[in-house]
């Protein structure tokens, strides 16, 4: 029976970890390699488990604390062999990895932290960052632990809509009343 799709032998499989590895921004565990890479039915789990260490002893990856990373052999090797790729693959795994890079980007913005308080509820602080620093603070108080669980996944969620929303609401207010001739209320 014919196999259909890329990956037909190990060496496919290598070539596609090479690729995936060249393009993402921070170190990745095996199930995220194998999650990025999975962009071709004939991908198996265990060839990305296989591989994977084959490659760290070939030096073509590197282990970190943090995960997996790519070696200068690994790239050299990587943009030779890449235009193996079949391109429908290669387009689909590049879609892959851009979305997990502009979401650990955008997760490294926002920071929260349950603080319990003497009374039994519990603080929620919610930070929105960017480059240039803090945009953003928000302390909610929450009656339980799971409630406050729920604010950090929410804030987690919409933290930039919130902040927009919070921005527009302000500004629009500031308008009228710049509009109205007077001073803001409380200046």
């Amino acid at each position: 029976m014919e196999r259909h799709g890329f990956i037909h032998d190990m060496l496919d499989v290598k070539v596609l970890i090479l690729f995936v590895m060249a393009r993402v921004l921070y170190p990745v565990n095996e199930q995220k390699i194998y999650e990025l890479c999975y962009q071709d039915d004939c991908l198996s789990y265990f060839d990305v488990r296989q591989a994977i260490p084959q490659m760290v002893e070939s030096g073509h990856l590197e282990q970190t604390e943090e995960g997996f990373v790519i070696t200068e052999k690994g790239r050299e090797a990587g943009a030779v062999t890449e235009d193996s790729i079949a391109y429908p693959v290669m387009q689909r795994t590049l879609a892959a990895v851009e979305r997990f890079n502009r979401e650990i980007r955008r997760d490294s913005f926002i920071r929260t932290e349950i603080i319990p308080q003497k009374n039994g509820d519990f603080s929620v602080v919610m930070g929105l960052d960017d480059e240039v620093g803090n945009l953003m603070t928000l302390e909610l108080m929450a009656p339980s632990q799971k409630q406050a669980r729920c604010l950090t996944r929410a804030f987690h969620k919409h933290a930039d809509l919130l902040f927009q929303n919070i921005m527009s609401q302000l500004l629009e207010d500031s308008a009228e009343d710049a509009g109205d001739g007077g001073e803001p209320a409380g200046g």
